[in-house]
């Protein structure tokens, strides 16, 4: 059954991808992703929003779409919002599939749908004060690709 969890409180990746993988015996692959706040020049923090209950439906409905599509065993994706320093953790995905192709290929659908698509709010502070984060085109270039 497929876990989502948008929280504000920090998480342990080999705690989470440990728990993920342990007692798996049928599945071939566990794929784990871990976004990182980048500094972007200077930046002293990102502030992440979101409207609960919103976000949660939004990744729900991705995971079902990658776990129909890769048919997969299991997937994780946990996402943090509040305040976060540059080095801090600020996502991961895990997905575990009886092949290994399946389990990359998902976890890279996620993360590109993460990245573009779901519904958070970023707005990075630093020298020059405070500034929302724009979408990219090559975020959206790679979401293309599905």
């Amino acid at each position: 059954m497929p876990m989502i969890r948008v929280q504000s409180e920090p998480f342990s990746l080999g705690d989470e991808a440990e728990a993920f993988a342990k007692g798996r015996t049928d599945t071939g692959a566990v794929v784990t992703f871990t976004g990182i706040v980048r500094d972007t020049g200077g930046m002293a923090r990102m502030e992440i929003e979101h409207y609960p209950g919103m976000t949660e439906k939004a990744i729900s409905g991705i995971v079902d779409q990658a776990m129909d599509r890769w048919s997969l065993d299991d997937a994780l994706v946990i996402h943090r919002y509040g305040s976060l320093a540059p080095g801090e953790r600020i996502m991961m995905v895990a997905t575990a599939s009886r092949h290994r192709v399946a389990a990359f290929e998902a976890a890279e659908f996620l993360m590109d749908y993460l990245k573009s698509r779901a519904p958070f709010w970023k707005k990075e502070f630093g020298p020059d004060g405070a500034e929302w984060v724009a979408a990219k085109d090559e975020d959206e270039d790679a979401l293309s690709r599905w």
